[in-house]
């Protein structure tokens, strides 16, 4: 259903992919104004290992959201002043989840001696992704919003949203503790949080909380040049040669917690990088993740009250910059995207 431009766009959550609508929303003309209940980024995007990449295993039904994500990257890198990836490429190999891109190239063991030659032990194979990259997901959103403020754009921290005007099935603002925020239209685009607000309005959208946990270390610079995903590891290294590590989450156990998980991951990576003996762990957190019912991102109009537009997805990182753009089209715009119809969140609620 196509909706009127609006003039007046409250977006909740200030993660990456709030701060990437916000900005696009007010490089269109909107009026925005993003509302936190804490901190810029202190929600899973502080806890994102950030890899930028179109990979998928198996039948892909956001094949072409994803498929747009790396080249909007790069277009933001154009417009946003201090957001930049590090397209350093990706490789993979051992891991048996049969993530592929169309970029993918299968390389030899001389090659990848090549592209990381602190492996001790290169495999015979691995697939290449050389388009990919990875980013600081905290500075990207700080970036984005800073562009978004440059555009006009408000952004209130610490400012939680107690609850929402309606006026005959239609939102007309945001009730916060500073007061009221009047709205043409509201972006729910708080992570884990998003749900919450939503049943606020009466809608029940089953998106629940995904755990992973994220490590950081200390590390001599030039151990990692890309990202390497293997059966022992998932590691990247910043400009300032912080070595940044994912795991999944297992259980509550002790020896999975994120301290012990920490520890035997370090392990894990002097055994797979000459050098790599110094590392020490910096810090070990556990972010949660939205996670829809059926694993695609819920994206649009709620169909039974005018005015909310959601945006929540596991891969928020990833998917933020398209979705930022992608969006804010339907938003302003009134240009339905092709790309966002498998997202809509009508498919979980009875019409």
């Amino acid at each position: 259903m196509n909706q009127s431009a609006a003039e007046r766009v409250v977006v909740i959550g200030a993660g990456i992919v709030g701060a990437s609508l916000a900005y696009h929303l007010a490089s269109k003309g909107a009026q925005v104004t993003v509302v936190e209940a804490g901190a810029v980024a202190s929600g899973v995007t502080g806890t994102s290992f950030a890899w930028i990449n179109a990979s998928c295993a198996g039948i892909d039904p956001i094949a072409a959201l994803r498929g747009g994500a790396i080249a909007a990257y790069r277009k933001l890198e154009s417009q946003v002043p201090g957001l930049t990836v590090r397209w350093h490429g990706a490789l993979s190999y051992g891991t048996q989840d049969g993530r592929v891109s169309p970029e993918s190239i299968l390389i030899d063991r001389s090659r990848i001696a090549q592209l990381e030659p602190q492996l001790r032990q290169p495999p015979q194979q691995a697939v290449h992704e050389p388009e990919q990259g990875a980013l600081d997901a905290v500075a990207a959103t700080h970036a984005l919003l800073a562009a978004a403020q440059a555009l006009g754009a408000t952004v209130r921290t610490h400012t939680p949203v107690l609850g929402f005007t309606v006026r005959d099935a239609q939102v007309t603002g945001v009730e916060t503790a500073a007061g009221l925020i009047g709205a043409d239209i509201v972006v729910l685009a708080a992570g884990t949080g998003t749900a919450s607000l939503a049943a606020q309005l009466g809608v029940d959208l089953p998106i629940h909380a995904s755990p992973a946990i994220f490590l950081r270390y200390q590390a001599p610079s030039g151990l990692v040049r890309g990202i390497i995903s293997n059966h022992a590891m998932e590691v990247r290294q910043a400009e300032d040669g912080t070595m940044l590590a994912a795991e999944d989450y297992l259980d509550d156990a002790p020896e999975n917690q994120p301290a012990a998980i920490a520890l035997r991951t370090a392990s894990a990576i002097r055994d797979e990088l000459e050098g790599a003996e110094a590392i020490a762990p910096a810090f070990a957190g556990i972010g949660l993740r939205p996670m829809p019912l059926d694993g695609v991102p819920v994206i649009g109009y709620l169909p039974n009250i005018k005015g909310v537009y959601v945006c929540a997805m596991h891969s928020g990182v990833v998917l933020a910059a398209i979705v930022g753009q992608l969006a804010s089209g339907e938003i302003v715009d009134g240009q339905p995207a092709a790309a966002l119809e498998a997202c809509r969140p009508a498919r979980f609620l009875a019409c």
